[in-house]
């Protein structure tokens, strides 16, 4: 990531402002919209941010100098997230942003897991602890209580 700096808690810091923006900001797209049309206009705004970004940044590079092992990997991310984004629209038109926002963040329940399953990951006793309690949070904040 050339150009990028700066600690990966920023980063992940502002991933998560602009997710509960999304949230937000989708919830009232979604009003009156069909969600997987909704998904589109969505992927095209991200699409033509990116290629901003990028040309911008000069961080364009040769499909070719891409290893055939990114891009399955890369194509599969694609896929989940589309599936993931879709899920998550048609969630948002039938739910309230409050609820359905904090289900969304099982992900890094799921995160947790598979990066223990399948990366070889290793998470502390508090670790796992934390992850425990971040389920039992979403799944309280979902409740209708």
């Amino acid at each position: 990531m050339s150009g990028l700096s700066g600690a990966w808690q920023a980063w992940a810091l502002g991933s998560a402002a602009f997710a509960a923006l999304t949230a937000i900001f989708a919830k009232v797209g979604v009003a009156g919209v069909n969600p997987d049309f909704a998904t589109f206009v969505r992927t095209l705004v991200i699409l033509a941010a990116i290629a901003l970004m990028l040309t911008l940044a000069g961080g364009w590079q040769a499909p070719g100098t891409v290893p055939a092992r990114s891009w399955i990997f890369l194509v599969l991310s694609g896929l989940a997230t589309g599936a993931s984004w879709l899920c998550y629209f048609r969630a948002l038109q039938l739910g309230k942003a409050s609820e359905v926002a904090p289900v969304d963040k099982l992900s890094v329940v799921l995160v947790a897991l598979f990066a223990a399953l399948f990366l070889g990951e290793q998470l502390s006793p508090a670790h796992w602890a934390a992850v425990v309690m971040i389920g039992g949070g979403a799944l309280l904040l979902a409740l209708p209580i």
